[in-house]
């Protein structure tokens, strides 16, 4: 499915939900989110209904998101589902992680293949500072649940936050070492929430590269991420840098919130709703969203607060 660019559009990353068991500072307000009716979201039969007809006008691969997934009761039977789903050749879920331990095996047989992780410290009172409310042994027993259950890739993915964490970038590296995993050190973007950090949290992803002069690049394949290797390390190094270097040009995804609006680009307020549609008109305003992607996004940084008009955990992260 090409854009009014020619970029092929072959990515869409479903929310399921925008609660979450965490409150991480630069995701979602401190007192959460007034919780939605049953009506205002998506159900299960119209999100299954909405990867149909994605899957029907080209989309392939598939990422469950939230909010916190796993914090959605009937998760396994939504992965299940989508897994078989005509079309859909790759099923991945983003989670916190915490809650991983009772069900990254049930994931795997439901046909999820890849996970990513989100983990910003290995401090445990840093931890708790920056998610309100979670637990650092929780998370790490998730990535640790996560490598047993045999999982095709695994991704932890830490906020570069200046200030608060590039202190532990070789700490945070060095899960490589450990584990079989790629270590993704993603560029703090300007949301809704991630103001209170100021001007200096912003740091480029370059800073990686000058903390750890060892790092070698490797092949990047189709990702966003740049990658790199730790001399011995089990797996690779990732930068990903939506403010230093956007990724416009090779933009391949559109997303779907909890409520059933799809979001052509996550730094644009445009949505296209599709709650209360019958397959036929779900594909119409698929096609509608995807041919009204912009060609590059505004300008992020420390001035330029993202146009999207929602806090991350109301997208999709």
């Amino acid at each position: 499915m090409l854009d009014a660019c020619g970029r092929n559009i072959y990515y869409l990353r479903l929310s399921v939900t925008d609660l979450c068991n965490l409150r991480c500072r630069y995701c979602m307000p401190e007192e959460g989110v007034c919780k939605k009716t049953h009506d205002e979201l998506l159900t299960e039969d119209e999100m299954i209904m909405a990867v149909n007809a994605a899957a029907s006008l080209g989309i392939s691969k598939l990422r469950i998101t939230g909010g916190e997934p796993l914090v959605k009761k009937n998760i396994l039977s939504i992965c299940s589902r989508a897994a078989e789903v005509s079309g859909i050749n790759e099923l991945c879920l983003t989670t916190n992680g915490t809650l991983l331990p009772g069900l990254a095996s049930g994931l795997k047989n439901a046909g999820v293949s890849r996970i990513n992780i989100s983990l910003d410290t290995l401090d445990a009172e840093k931890y708790a500072y920056m998610t309100r409310r979670g637990s650092l042994s929780q998370a790490l027993a998730g990535i640790e649940s996560a490598v047993e259950a045999g999982f095709d890739s695994i991704k932890i993915n830490a906020v570069l936050i200046g200030g608060f964490n590039d202190g532990e970038i070789a700490e945070l590296a060095a899960l490589t070492m450990k584990y079989p995993v790629d270590m993704r050190f993603i560029e703090l973007m300007p949301m809704y929430e991630s103001g209170q950090f100021g001007k200096n949290a912003a740091l480029p992803a370059d800073e990686v590269l000058r903390r750890l002069p060892q790092l070698t690049p490797v092949s990047s394949g189709t990702g966003v991420a740049e990658l790199y290797r730790l001399p011995g390390s089990l797996g690779r190094v990732g930068l990903i840098r939506p403010v230093s270097r956007p990724f416009c040009d090779e933009c391949s995804r559109i997303r779907l919130t909890a409520d059933g609006r799809l979001k052509p680009c996550l730094h644009s307020a445009a949505e296209f709703p599709i709650k209360g549609l019958g397959l036929e008109e779900m594909k119409e305003q698929i096609r509608k969203a995807v041919m009204s992607k912009p060609a590059r996004h505004g300008g992020l940084d420390g001035e330029k607060r993202s146009g999207a008009g929602r806090s991350m955990n109301a997208i999709g992260g």
